[in-house]
């Protein structure tokens, strides 16, 4: 009575499973009794109810997996890794995939064998470096992981779009011993530069002590001259005043002394009014004045003789 209730139950089970959706960025693989049979897109697909099983789905999109490992230098340093690795399914054909799907049991061999072969083709790069140039060689490292990793990847159905290094540290002794090789380094830089600077100031500092002396110099040579000078116009003035006076004593028959006489008192007069409290000892007596007064004379009368002589 319900046999043909059933029928029609199952055959709609089996028309509705028929019916297969594959997500985008995913391709199903379809087996036929454990075979591959063929691929299926992105979208709505059909497949033969009961025969057609969907082995797996493979992801095309970018997957990334954190590393963390260690390797040891040449000089036998502990080197901490850690990395982030960023791959995909190499292409979209089939025999690429069929590789994907079928080179290993399932993912968790595959993440397996992709770290351990990563982490071997770095520690053996590290091996042959020292540790002091480890950090220096960060892009060296990535390029020869890359260049080692894509051929085997490749035969696996996979592509190594990135590999970065976050992160490279060493044993906590050798840490602080690096700070304190670069806190050493730092010191002797601003050392240096300390110095260059002193004596950069204290160079400059003798070139303008040296300009100054100098100017100073030549400042008092011209400021010597310039009095020189004055002295010289002073003392040719004043020749040139007694010559024109003497003259004019001759013409009216007076006596050359009362230039001298002159001049001998003004000089008293002078004195007196510029000694700013000094005491100057004259002899301000007549006789003083009549052996000053001759000897004077006596200077003008061998001054006369001597030009006569001349």
């Amino acid at each position: 009575m319900y046999t043909p209730y059933i029928i029609i139950f199952i055959l709609l089970v089996l028309f509705v499973s028929s019916f297969v959706t594959v997500k985008q960025g995913t391709i199903a693989v379809v087996t036929v009794f454990g075979k591959y049979r063929r691929l299926l897109r992105p979208g709505l697909s059909f497949k033969i109810p009961l025969i057609e099983v969907i082995h797996s789905r493979i992801s095309i999109q970018n997957r990334s997996v954190e590393l963390s490992f260690q390797a040891v230098t040449q000089d036998q340093a502990n080197v901490y890794f850690k990395a982030m690795l960023l791959y995909s399914v190499l292409d979209h054909e089939e025999e690429t995939i069929k590789n994907v799907a079928f080179k290993f049991v399932d993912s968790t061999n595959l993440m397996q064998a992709l770290i351990r072969t990563i982490e071997g083709s770095i520690r053996a790069y590290v091996a042959t470096q020292r540790q002091a140039n480890v950090l220096a060689q960060r892009n060296e490292i990535v390029l020869h992981v890359k260049e080692q990793i894509d051929k085997v990847l490749e035969t696996w159905g996979y592509h190594l779009q990135d590999l970065q290094l976050n992160d490279i540290t060493f044993d906590d002794e050798i840490m602080r011993s690096m700070s304190r090789v670069v806190a050493s380094n730092n010191l002797k830089a601003a050392a240096e530069n300390e110095g260059q600077a002193l004596l950069i100031t204290k160079t400059k500092g003798a070139e303008a002590d040296g300009n100054a002396i100098k100017i100073a110099a030549a400042a008092e040579r011209e400021a010597a001259q310039l009095r020189g000078q004055g002295i010289a116009l002073f003392r040719a003035e004043v020749a040139h005043g007694m010559t024109k006076a003497a003259q004019e004593m001759e013409q009216a028959n007076l006596d050359i002394s009362v230039i001298l006489f002159t001049m001998w008192t003004e000089s008293i007069k002078h004195f007196a009014e510029n000694s700013d409290g000094n005491v100057i000892f004259l002899d301000g007596s007549t006789e003083g004045m009549n052996r000053t007064m001759k000897e004077m004379m006596g200077m003008q009368m061998q001054k006369v003789a001597d030009n006569q002589a001349k």
